[in-house]
């Protein structure tokens, strides 16, 4: 899945000086977090609505949060705002659409899989959000690289996927380190730099990388 992050490594520099004063740390990281956590309930919530669904309107509904995601990198009103929230959480929805009738199937054979995937997403994320905040250096420089590592290892699973192959275990281990590293450099920016408007779209991308970890995890346990 298309990460996040592309455009934004000069965007706060862009804002005038009162909207590049610096938010407390503290209170935009839960407005960050509060943000993910949301995206993440109206995925599952989509999982659960879409369970049942034919598998094309299933891929139908992945794609089109797919769209969503990658034409918000080139319009700023869905990256900052109110209209930007909402953005994210109707991507969040699709997708959850999108994946229910796998992510079904996976829970009805092999529940244990999904519950360890789960739980090794949680401390992926936990452990590199950790990181970038302790990292003493800048890594806003790795945003936009990583960005278009994460997208190219995507666009090849997704080819497969149409193709009705499985990712093989390397690329789903490269999307687990990528995304990885891209939520250490999302909360790494976070704490040197974010801004209120910066709110939304580190939400998106943290949210984009938990989900590529889950589903990278749930490949490699049950391949």
């Amino acid at each position: 899945m298309s990460e996040y992050g592309g455009n934004y490594g000069g965007e706060t520099a862009r804002h005038s000086p009162i909207e590049a004063a610096r938010s407390d740390v503290g209170a935009l990281l839960g407005q960050v977090m509060f943000l993910v956590a949301v995206a993440l309930g109206f995925l599952a919530l989509g999982s659960y609505i879409g369970r049942d669904m034919s598998e094309g309107a299933a891929m139908g509904c992945f794609f089109a949060g797919f769209g969503m995601l990658l034409v918000a990198n080139f319009v700023e009103r869905l990256r900052v705002g109110v209209f930007a929230v909402a953005w994210l959480y109707t991507i969040a929805l699709l997708l959850g659409l999108g994946l229910g009738p796998a992510l079904n199937q996976m829970i009805t054979v092999n529940p244990d899989a999904v519950t360890t995937a789960a739980g090794g997403t949680a401390l992926a994320t936990v452990g590199a959000g950790a990181i970038g905040f302790i990292v003493s250096k800048d890594l806003a420089g790795w945003i936009r690289p990583l960005s278009f590592a994460i997208l190219g290892a995507v666009g090849v699973s997704i080819v497969l996927l149409i193709a009705g192959t499985s990712a093989p275990p390397l690329l789903s281990l490269a999307i687990i380190v990528i995304s990885t590293g891209l939520i250490t450099t999302y909360f790494n920016y976070l704490r040197k730099h974010a801004t209120e408007r910066d709110a939304v779209w580190l939400a998106t991308g943290i949210f984009v990388a938990i989900v590529n970890i889950f589903l990278s995890l749930l490949n490699l346990l049950t391949d």
